[in-house]
């Protein structure tokens, strides 16, 4: 197995609406892939429509695959617990919902215990008030294609202009040093 392989990772994060997570966690140096799509819930391959009735379990996720060698996961959640709220239950501001709740879905017992640790930090930062779950991802389905690179795609779009942009924005002003070169 080559280095470069050896050190790939991928973790699957709900942080709310996932054009968000998508659009900030693309300009992360050490991010080779970001796939939007849904994880946690009880109805195999859902839609979105199915996702949005909330009835469905299921969390708007990113999938993150990134190179360990050039950013550490607790890196990534770092930028994971700045740019969301993880105290908010079941919503990211006028997005309400299940759907919309804060997660971090783990792909093996080292991440549990890593994530377990930034989550630990994140609670005495936030007082004790942060509701962010941690459990396995299980029952991943990715999100349809007009919903992959949204906001690269419709940056113009209400939505992508105004609450998109502004996490972006922030992830760019809080962690330059972690911003993929150009």
């Amino acid at each position: 197995m080559s280095e470069m392989a050896k050190n790939r990772s991928r973790i699957t994060l709900g942080g709310g609406c996932f054009w968000c997570t998508e659009a900030v966690f693309e300009r992360v140096k050490g991010v080779h892939r970001v796939e939007p799509g849904y994880c946690n819930g009880d109805v195999l391959q859902p839609t979105y429509e199915q996702i949005c009735t909330g009835n469905t379990g299921h969390a708007e996720v990113v999938r993150v695959d990134f190179d360990a060698s050039e950013i550490s996961l607790s890196e990534l959640l770092q930028v994971f617990f700045v740019i969301h709220d993880p105290t908010s239950l079941n919503r990211q501001g006028a997005d309400i919902g299940t759907q919309y709740r804060s997660g971090i879905y783990t792909h093996d017992g080292e991440q549990e215990q890593e994530a377990r640790a930034m989550l630990a930090e994140a609670q005495t930062a936030h007082r004790g008030r942060v509701v962010t779950e941690l459990c396995p991802e299980r029952n991943y389905w990715p999100a349809e294609s007009y919903h992959q690179r949204y906001y690269a795609r419709n940056p113009e779009q209400g939505y992508c202009a105004f609450v998109v942009a502004a996490k972006v924005d922030k992830f760019l002003a809080t962690f330059a040093r972690l911003v993929r070169p150009a």
